[in-house]
């Protein structure tokens, strides 16, 4: 049953229904969690749980870069070839002394700063990983 004024948003949400295309949906008659509905964030903290997404996205760059230096070198473990290895520590240290120029360039304070790897050092360390491997 329509009303005398039905604006076009509620005619498009009755016409749905009608059709039934809000029938067997996730969470059909359960209460709506607003646990987290105070923080700011909420959508973004759920998102990140629900899809099992890694949350070290949201770091700011140079905590994601000590976050991707500490892993060094066992996050290589899989790569096959030195050649390769090299090519991802290099990469690596571009974008540490990107981050860096960029945080100079908006004259934030450096609290915080990812330090380049030693590329050879790091190299011997995995092979040696992957030889006890």
């Amino acid at each position: 049953m329509t009303s005398w004024f039905e604006s076009r948003v509620e005619r498009m949400i009755r016409e749905a229904t009608e059709r039934g295309e809000f029938d067997g949906l996730p969470g059909l008659g359960k209460p709506i969690d607003l646990s987290d509905a105070d923080d700011p964030d909420w959508w973004v903290k759920r998102k990140i749980r629900d899809e099992n997404l890694d949350s070290a996205a949201l770091l700011p760059a140079p905590l994601r870069l000590r976050r991707e230096a500490q892993e060094f070198p066992e996050s290589l473990r899989d790569v096959s070839d030195e050649a390769s290895v090299r090519e991802i520590l290099t990469d690596f240290n571009r974008r540490v002394r990107e981050a860096l120029l960029a945080s100079r360039q908006m004259a934030t304070p450096h609290g915080v700063v990812a330090h380049t790897v030693d590329v050879e050092e790091m190299v011997r360390r995995w092979r040696e990983l992957r030889d006890a491997h």
